[in-house]
Formats: C-alpha cells, structure tokens, sequence
C-alpha cells in the first residue's frame, strides 16, 4: 500500500453574514470569510480494495454518521469515475467541532478534494469542480482555496490578500445548531452591502457596521446563548463579539493573543461545560 499523505483542514468563519434573498431551495447570502490556525488533520492513502474507507477519530468524532460529506464526495466522484476506480483510505482526526458554523465537514471534503487535484488524481474544469462542491455542501468551494475572502450574493468569491491576522477566542457552548432548522426561521431578507471588493469590509471599523442575519435567531432560540454574548461582551480588551455561520460557535475578537488568552481563562471558569480555544485567522 502506498504511504499516508497529510492534510490539514481549517475551520472558516464568517465575520459577517447577510441574507439578501432566496431561491427556489437556497437561501442567497454574502459574507465576509476568514480561516482560523484550527484545523482537522487529514491522512489519505491509495489502497487495493474494492471499497473506500473512511474512520474519523478525535473529540468531535462521536456525532459523525457514515453518511458525511466526505463520504458524499467520493460517492460522487464514483459516480462520475473521475477516480478511475481508485479506493482511498481517509482517516480523519476531527479538532473542529460540529454544528458550530465552523464549517468542520465541508472543509474535509473541500481539503480532500483540493489535493486530489493537486496530486493530479483527478481532472477537473472550474466549472464541474464548482457544481461537485455546491452539490456536497453550499460553502465547500470556499474551501479550495482557504483564504480572506467576500461571498457575493451571486456566487462569486473575491479573494482578499495581505489583512491583517485577528486573534479570536472561539466559544462553542454545549449544544449545537442544525444549519438547516437555522435558516428555516429567516423570515425577511437584508439589502446586499458588498457590491465593490474592498479589504476596508475586514477592519474592525467596518465590522462593527455589519451583523450575522442569523444570529438574532439563535440568540432568540437558545437563552443561554444570549448569556454567553453578553458575558463575552463585557470581557476587558473586547473588540468584536459575532456569531459564525449558523452557530452555535461565538467569536471573541481581540488585538492580541495575550487578551484571548486571558479571556480563554475566564470563560473556563464561569462555563465549564463550553468548548473554547485561542485561534487566529490565516
């Protein structure tokens, strides 16, 4: 059998988020994304069997069913034989954790997908790889390419370069949020903000401007999510405090490492049943 490679696969936030409208099945949203130094860690080997296997071990593990994105892709890529027959072995050690709006699932298999690529595994247009990601999971394109970026209404992603690393504390309390039941409740549609591409969008000035649609849903649903909010909030040093995706993670912006450090201590004091971890964006 031919040796693992290694893969790492990083969490995505939205540091904001606006619903704009909705088509016949989705709901059409821009946002402003970043990837965090959190990552899951991917190996993936060629095997001589007559099936793929897939085993995800780690902390976030237990919830992962046999149906899961990655194993959507590689049916998919079955499907299409755009493997050539060709069996993997997938291990994956989850440290994201689910229904968090970290986006932990579509990046395992937008990770796995990017470097069956690269290694030249398959071959693929832009426009077949964008209609195989958009069939696993709406945000798994974003992560072919993990970087600062603006989700237009449209589809399109308008990659951002040199912004400044923010340091974060990442808040997951102790119950998730199914993206799906989340985006049910959204009842009005914002105004698209996002139309020219400026890296103005990703200082805390313009942040601060801007919300998560979703986020007052969540904290109208979960009371103890809106205690978490307001506790973070009055943390000294705070810069930012919003929502990912459609929850249930919280994210703690700070100017320095040191700050979320400190602010990491006091949140494990006063929650101890709530994941959180100093991270910060790439």
């Amino acid at each position: 059998m031919s040796r693992y490679w290694k893969i790492k696969s990083f969490a995505k936030i939205n540091l904001a988020l606006n619903i704009v409208g909705k088509t016949s099945s989705l709901h059409k949203i821009e946002s402003l994304i970043s990837f965090l130094n959190l990552n899951d860690d991917i190996f993936i080997r060629e095997i001589n069997k007559k099936k793929h296997q897939i085993k995800f071990t780690g902390k976030f593990s237990d919830e992962i069913g046999e149906k899961n994105t990655v194993s959507k892709l590689l049916e998919i890529l079955d499907k299409k034989d755009l493997l050539k027959n060709k069996k993997y072995e997938i291990k994956i050690i989850k440290n994201i954790p689910n229904k968090a709006g970290l986006g932990g699932g579509s990046m395992n298999a937008a990770s796995i997908l990017k470097f069956l690529i690269k290694k030249q595994k398959i071959k693929i247009n832009k426009k077949r790889l964008v209609k195989i990601s958009n069939f696993i999971g709406s945000d798994v394109i974003l992560g072919i390419r993990p970087k600062n970026s603006i989700l237009k209404s449209n589809g399109d992603i308008k990659h951002i370069s040199k912004i400044e690393s923010k340091k974060v504390l990442v808040v997951k309390p102790d119950f998730g949020c199914s993206t799906e039941k989340i985006y049910s409740k959204v009842k009005k549609f914002n105004k698209s903000q996002f139309h020219k591409i400026d890296k103005y969008f990703f200082t805390y000035p313009a942040l601060e401007k801007l919300n998560n649609d979703l986020e007052l849903i969540v904290l109208r649903k979960y009371p103890k999510f809106k205690i978490l909010k307001a506790f973070l909030e009055k943390l000294p040093n705070i810069k930012l405090v919003r929502m990912t995706g459609s929850g249930s993670a919280m994210i703690a912006y700070f100017s320095s490492s040191k700050f979320c450090k400190q602010a990491e201590k006091k949140v494990n004091e006063n929650f101890k049943k709530y994941w959180c971890i100093t991270a910060k964006t790439i």
